[in-house]
């Protein structure tokens, strides 16, 4: 059965808020933090719906599509000039927006589109779990006390969620109450929650900070040959493992590259990379990919293999990596009907490359534990410092700022090895 990635195994939801049926995502309709139950009233203290209060949704936290409700006010916009895919709530009928404050529906769409989808989804989840957790417990989520933020933090810890999960969910809990015109609860208490956390974590020998491991070359090289099966399934993961690899790539610049994108010149392939993580601005950059001396692992032999297959289906625009069913039908190409479920053009998630990877280094016989699409990000840093390349150049082809911390820490591992104080000691 293929799932929503494509990857021939069915995926869970994403964790993004998603609209009832009759396209409202709460049984209450809020304008700046007041609620207006539609059957009863609500008791004195009650917390917010569980699902994430339209008025109250912080600008990164928003589902694909969403209207941001700071800057379209509830019933302020006719219903017609609403973005494709925005949730319609009704306003309560006690103010009219003057036309100063409200903006077209194309610049909420715009608004909404500048922050990463990634981040929407883990906002709107951390949310929706917050409200949840206040509606259990009798607390009010909107506005949040101090108390109540440092408690909600203590059960995360007992519920033995990563610090960073954490500090992900206090932002995005200060967040809310910002873009809702209120005062964001203070974090002096959460903070010293999180930091007995910290302690209580590094006294029992579990880490802090999970890191994904990185994908030495020599496993890259098993993974590539387990894939040589000629499958168009095993062709597309193939060219995702190791181009992700030699770019040094994130999974969603992986995931969001175009045929287009991708040029094949004497010396290699320039990839253009259109947007990321540490370019919010769209400016871009270009990634040279060189030949690699191995066949299987080499991006540009690959890459043109993956093209004819799709070239000889009809395809030569759209998305470089798509969908394949179990009987091998490609999305997104004249005529074809593949299963599952996902954009009509067949365009992978970023999640699905993480599966990619972790199910073609099964199949290799390599363990898996730490794995993630981040291991091609971290392999192919690790290995091009190993050979020898310096961190300036290895930052700016990966798309770190200079100076990353983050690409530090891929470099720590390998120089306390390398660059041992211990070596010639004489030992």
């Amino acid at each position: 059965m293929t799932g929503d990635d494509g990857t021939g195994v069915s995926a869970s939801a994403d964790a993004s808020v998603r609209p009832a049926a009759d396209g409202r995502s709460a049984p209450e309709r809020v304008v700046r933090g007041k609620t207006a139950p539609e059957t009863g009233a609500a008791p004195p203290g009650a917390a917010p719906s569980a699902a994430m209060p339209p008025d109250t949704v912080p600008s990164g936290a928003m589902p694909s599509g969403a209207m941001p409700p700071d800057t379209v006010p509830s019933g302020a916009m006719p219903s017609g000039a609403m973005p494709s895919g925005a949730v319609l709530l009704d306003a309560v009928p006690s103010r009219v927006m003057p036309p100063d404050a409200v903006v077209s529906a194309s610049t909420a769409a715009r608004i909404a589109a500048s922050v990463p989808e990634a981040t929407r989804r883990a906002y709107a989840g951390d949310w929706n779990r917050f409200t949840a957790w206040c509606g259990r417990s009798g607390r009010t989520a909107l506005p949040a006390t101090a108390e109540t933020l440092a408690e909600y933090v203590s059960v995360l810890a007992d519920e033995g969620k990563a610090p960073a999960t954490i500090t992900r969910a206090i932002a995005g809990i200060r967040t809310a109450h910002r873009v809702s015109g209120l005062t964001p609860p203070d974090t002096t208490a959460a903070r010293a929650v999180r930091r007995a956390y910290r302690g209580e974590r590094a006294a029992a020998g579990l880490p802090n900070q999970r890191q994904a491991a990185a994908l030495a070359v020599a496993h890259l090289r098993r993974i590539a040959a387990a894939l040589d099966t000629g499958a168009p399934a095993d062709l597309r993961d193939r060219l995702a493992v190791v181009l992700g690899w030699a770019m040094m790539a994130r999974r969603s610049e992986l995931a969001g590259l175009d045929l287009a994108d991708v040029t094949e010149v004497e010396q290699g392939l320039v990839v253009t990379v259109r947007r990321s993580k540490t370019d919010q601005a769209a400016t871009g950059r270009q990634v040279a990919v060189p030949y690699g001396s191995d066949p299987l692992t080499c991006p540009v032999r690959t890459l043109r293999a993956w093209r004819e297959l799709l070239a000889a289906h009809g395809a030569v625009t759209g998305p470089l990596l798509r969908r394949v069913d179990r009987h091998g039908a490609v999305a997104g190409v004249p005529g074809a009907t593949p299963s599952g479920r996902g954009p009509a053009d067949g365009r992978l998630t970023g999640y699905a490359i993480g599966r990619i990877l972790v199910r073609a280094a099964h199949r290799a016989g390599l363990a898996v534990d730490g794995l993630s699409a981040h291991s091609l990000r971290a392999g192919g840093a690790t290995g091009a410092y190993t050979a020898g390349a310096d961190l300036v150049s290895i930052g700016r082809h990966g798309g770190w700022r200079d100076g990353s911390a983050e690409l530090l820490k891929y470099i720590r591992d390998v120089d306390r090895w390398k660059h041992n104080p211990m070596h010639g000691s004489g030992l």
